[in-house]
């Protein structure tokens, strides 16, 4: 019978200092794979292999496309991709983001738990938003055991809070007592694999991930059309619901929980806010511009057009600046006008 042999792990913020923890106290003869998510900067490369091998006697390493995979080893997302399992090797595929974030630790919770069920451990360590909680659900639904840091214990608590609040997960612990139950547990033979078959928009969510273009462009996609679109592309976003779990995608796979929707709706209508603020700036110097050279050429209905349009948009721009300000408590702007 197989065993635990699995083992999926994704943090964000404050995960690092966790993730090291863990693997101190892990054995040198572990008998299971582990395959670590950091959300990490797209740009430059990461030092996260090497500091997990250095905290303890598993050798990691970021893994590569097509790598078959080995018990006893750590593989690491690379910055920029996904990390997807398949039946007995690794893919790594620059597919679209979910939650913002590529890495993203739902994708390779939901592609392992597609592709062993039973006999995947889903842990969520520390972290900001949700991601993390539909790959934990998916896991939980194939029959994998789940696991969460007690978010007390967390720096960013928020990553496992919502998984406890979307999924019934099976443990919920310390940093101090994950690695003895992941020790225990790898050890524990799995029973009734074959009972829990793989749901079909679970399927077709993995081949989004993949890229899968058959997939991508099949009309029938996972859920419902939402009234929302997507902040990466503008497409309609699908809505999909998982018990308590609110979540969205779109035709080309950009994926999303409530929280992280939010999220990324918040940030580009800040974008769209600043741009509008920076246009209508240009746009009160040039109608100032305009007006002082009428008036030099003695037009004054003219000036007085493109003065009235000025004073019109410098009441936009300071509208606009007052939300920007509130919103995120910036720093003042100084617009100072010369005239």
């Amino acid at each position: 019978m197989p065993a635990h042999d699995i083992i999926v792990m994704g943090a964000s913020s404050g995960g690092i200092e966790t993730f090291i923890e863990i693997v101190s106290e892990l054995p040198r003869d572990f008998p299971a794979a582990i395959f670590a998510v950091l959300h990490v900067s797209p740009r430059g490369t990461t030092k996260f292999p090497q500091i997990l091998t250095r905290a303890g006697p598993l050798p990691a390493a970021h893994a590569l496309d097509n790598e078959l995979i080995r018990p006893g080893r750590i593989y690491v997302a690379p910055p920029d991709f996904h990390l997807l399992l398949r039946n007995g090797k690794i893919r790594i595929v620059r597919g679209p983001k979910e939650n913002n974030a590529r890495p993203a630790i739902d994708a390779t919770f939901r592609t392992a738990a597609s592709a062993y069920g039973p006999r995947v451990i889903g842990v969520v360590l520390s972290g900001a938003l949700d991601d993390g909680t539909a790959g934990l659900a998916a896991i939980k639904e194939r029959g994998g055991i789940t696991v969460v840091q007690d978010p007390g214990d967390a720096l960013f608590p928020d990553m496992p809070r919502n998984a406890m609040e979307a999924v019934k997960v099976d443990y919920c612990l310390p940093t101090r007592e994950i690695a003895s139950l992941l020790v225990r547990l790898a050890l524990e033979t799995v029973k009734g694999e074959a009972a829990l078959p793989v749901p079909e928009e679970m399927q077709k969510e993995s081949e989004i991930e993949a890229m899968d273009m058959a997939t991508i462009e099949d009309e029938e996609k996972p859920g419902t059309p939402s009234v929302f679109g997507c902040p990466e592309c503008g497409g309609v976003l699908w809505e999909l619901q998982d018990g308590e779990l609110l979540r969205f995608r779109c035709r080309v796979g950009h994926a999303f929980g409530a929280e992280g929707l939010l999220e990324a709706q918040s940030e580009s209508l800040a974008t769209a806010l600043w741009s509008a603020f920076r246009a209508l700036e240009e746009n009160v110097a040039l109608c100032w511009r305009l007006a002082k050279q009428a008036r030099k050429n003695q037009r004054t209905k003219s000036a007085k057009i493109f003065e009235q349009r000025a004073n019109a948009a410098e009441q936009q721009a300071a509208a606009i600046r007052r939300v920007l300000l509130t919103e995120k408590n910036e720093n003042p702007i100084d617009t100072p006008k010369e005239r």
